[in-house]
């Protein structure tokens, strides 16, 4: 135990918001401008106590070194067939970024493709979203800069693999979807974006336009196809060329408007003044193109199935009492994804209480033919309508990784093993996975994975890391480096709870954990956390809380509802004003699932369990690392800054509080995608050392 001597930054007293008759004050607003000099003095400063603890920590440098061994394997992506070539990425081990391989066919000899190392030297350029031209000649690409959702799109022949001279910019949460003559392809922008797009500027993303790009053409020749000033849009050619469909979302709620346009009728060329057709005009429900035969379309939908279904919807004869379901909502199990493949089938994946479920299914009436898979999670696919194989990735919390490969023109085809992902030096034999079934405060049952060394006598005294996350994110079973490391090392329990405003049982359960239903997340996560503790797999100063992005709200919700029962707390990348997140960047998408305090109602709500809003005074509270980038323009950093300046404020400075309560603002890092193997294994060695130090645990060779 040890005391701090915390930055005492300045606190604006006279910044008060008003929210229907409440005052609120915000004394750090000025952090909400991140080029300000003092912000920049405040991370400064921050920094100077924290990342001296970290690399101090005991057990920091035998995880790191431990880490890079152990990260130092083989990662391949499942082959992507595109014309007559194979893609594919790997990752040979401590490479900052995968690299992207072509071959001929499935057994020459494999080159160089796109290799975004070369970047840039510190692996802070990376590729984000890429799509092909329909018969494999053209590439598109899209490069971030230090983790930002900006993004560049550059264009590739594929046969000389020469840079064609268009480039986009401004553009962000794009589709890249290319017209089968490939002339060019649809993306989207913001143009109106006013200021710097960088990554660190807190501007509101609105606006998204949906252009067409013909190659060879500069950027502000493209044609303005689709705009709706208040709601994101995305569109996607058909699988026949004939069609274009643009769906018009509503934040981040799984709801969409439908418009399509028959490519045919303009005649070969995209011009201004889009045919559109609208097809679903109001915000009901989720439909997603699957595939269509003709104009019979058939969509993945939540119409009146909060666990998914699919129909058929005839263009010829679009209204709804004519739509017809061609493989009906499940009793129990999710439908997470479906792709056409081989002229006439459907691959279906069910998640069934949190574990992936593959099916084959005729297209035609969506019978059953097989299924190939009853196993952990499928986590990669690739496969087209007119292909005759698909390839699919199957991880858990034991499998780094396994790529089967489906062929279809076998006599009897099976799901055949084509490539194994190994690990040296992991030795899977020596862990156990379970799922059990945990009660919830108003009585909800809840699953939770727990994973941990075999024959561990339950005595209430090992260091456990319970994780948690909402979102309407499914989180399945998933091999992590640094978890095994954990538990092999440091005699660690990892612990998963699948709460409420996740994704695991459908719309249902999402419903049941978002908007004024929040608390249920909470109260979730609180009751995984006691059923560990009763259960003696540990007790509470052994106990670390961990989540990023909506997750890492959750951290922050709860140590400041129930700090007693906690050891340890690591949020990343949180969300952490619940009152002004709307305001800055993408935030305003939230809204469908937390609401908005410019209601009075959702303000109520909100301002109950706001982080931010709630810290307690005078309450001891468990070590806390807080984590987050200065390029992070998805959840922006004042988040984290404002949060850790109010609880190092009110409870830091108490002397009955020891825990340090620290933040790590790392540079040219953002919301975590595209993070080179450099930083994440920096990150993940900072942030278990602060763990193990935090909750007692020793280093076990």
């Amino acid at each position: 135990k040890m005391s701090f001597r915390y930055p005492e930054p300045r606190k604006d007293d006279c910044k008060i918001d008003e929210y229907h008759g409440t005052t609120i004050p915000d004394p750090y607003n000025w952090m909400e401008d991140p080029d300000c000099d003092e912000t920049k003095s405040f991370v400064a400063a921050q920094n100077e106590i924290s990342v001296p603890y970290l690399k101090e920590c005991p057990v920091r440098e035998p995880f790191e070194k431990r880490l890079t061994e152990l990260f130092n394997y083989p990662r391949y992506s499942c082959p992507k067939k595109r014309g007559n070539r194979y893609f594919y990425f790997l990752n040979t081990g401590l490479q900052n970024q995968s690299v992207m391989y072509v071959q001929d066919s499935l057994e020459s000899e494999p080159s160089v493709f796109l290799d975004p190392n070369k970047l840039s030297e510190d692996g802070t350029i990376s590729l984000s979203g890429y799509s092909f031209s329909e018969d494999g000649s053209k590439f598109c690409y899209g490069l971030s800069q230090s983790g930002s959702d900006w993004i560049t799109i550059k264009f590739k022949h594929v046969e000389s693999g020469e840079d064609m001279e268009d480039v986009l910019h401004r553009v962000k949460f794009s589709c890249m979807s290319w017209t089968h003559d490939e002339k060019g392809m649809f993306y989207n922008s913001y143009l109106e974006q006013k200021g710097k797009a960088d990554g660190t500027e807190t501007t509101s993303n609105v606006h998204q336009k949906l252009f067409y790009h013909q190659l060879g053409e500069k950027q502000e020749n493209d044609v303005l196809c689709a705009e709706f000033p208040d709601n994101p849009n995305g569109a996607e050619v058909s699988d026949d060329g004939n069609y274009i469909i643009l769906s018009v979302s509503r934040g981040c709620d799984p709801v969409n408007q439908l418009w399509y346009a028959d490519l045919r009728k303009m005649g070969g060329e995209v011009l201004p003044g889009f045919p559109w057709v609208k097809l679903i005009d109001n915000f009901d429900a989720e439909y997603e193109y699957i595939t269509n035969e003709g104009e019979v379309f058939t969509f993945k939908t939540n119409l009146d199935s909060p666990r998914y279904k699919l129909i058929n919807i005839n263009l010829s004869n679009p209204a709804m009492e004519n739509w017809t379901t061609l493989i009906p909502q499940h009793e129990k199990d999710v439908l997470e994804w479906v792709a056409c493949v081989n002229q006439n089938k459907l691959v279906v994946s069910y998640l069934r209480d949190v574990k992936s479920v593959l099916e084959l299914r005729h297209l035609a009436d969506g019978s059953l033919i097989k299924q190939p898979l009853d196993v952990g999670s499928v986590v990669g696919y690739s496969g087209r309508k007119e292909q005759n194989e698909i390839f699919y990735y199957f991880t858990s919390f034991l499998t780094p990784g396994v790529i089967y490969r489906y062929d279809f023109d076998e006599a009897n085809p099976e799901p055949k093993v084509f490539r194994k992902i190994e690990v040296k030096g992991f030795d899977s034999s020596l862990f156990e996975t379970e799922q059990i079934f945990y009660t919830s405060k108003d009585g909800t049952t809840v699953p939770m994975f727990i994973v941990h060394r075999k024959g561990i006598e339950l005595t209430g005294n090992h260091p456990t890391l319970l994780y948690g996350g909402g979102f309407s994110i499914s989180i399945t079973p998933s091999y992590s480096v640094s978890r095994v490391i954990f538990m092999q090392h440091l005699g660690g329990v990892v612990a998963i709870a699948n709460i409420r405003g996740g994704g695991e049982y459908g719309e249902t359960w999402h419903k049941a954990g978002s908007l004024r239903n929040k608390q249920n997340c909470f109260d979730d996560f609180q009751a995984a956390a006691q059923h560990l503790i009763d259960r003696k797999y540990t007790s509470a100063k052994k106990l670390t809380i961990n989540g990023g992005s909506n997750g890492g709200l959750l951290v922050g919700a709860c140590i400041n509802q129930r700090p007693e029962l906690y050891g340890c707390a690591v949020a990343q990348v949180g969300v952490m004003d619940m009152l002004k997140f709307h305001q800055y960047t993408i935030g305003h998408a939230w809204v469908t699932d937390y609401g908005c305090s410019g209601d009075v109602d959702d303000f109520r709500c909100l301002h109950k369990y706001s982080p931010l809003h709630n810290v307690a005074p005078g309450t001891n509270y468990p070590s806390l690392l807080l984590l987050t980038g200065d390029h992070d323009d998805r959840v922006v950093p004042h988040h984290s800054l404002k949060y850790i300046a109010t609880v190092q404020d009110l409870v830091g400075r108490s002397p009955n509080q020891t825990n340090p309560l620290l933040i790590r603002v790392d540079t040219k890092s953002g919301h975590g995608r595209g993070k080179p193997t450099s930083k994440i294994i920096e990150e993940a060695s900072d942030m278990y050392g602060f763990i193990a130090r935090s909750v007692g645990a020793t280093w076990i060779e």
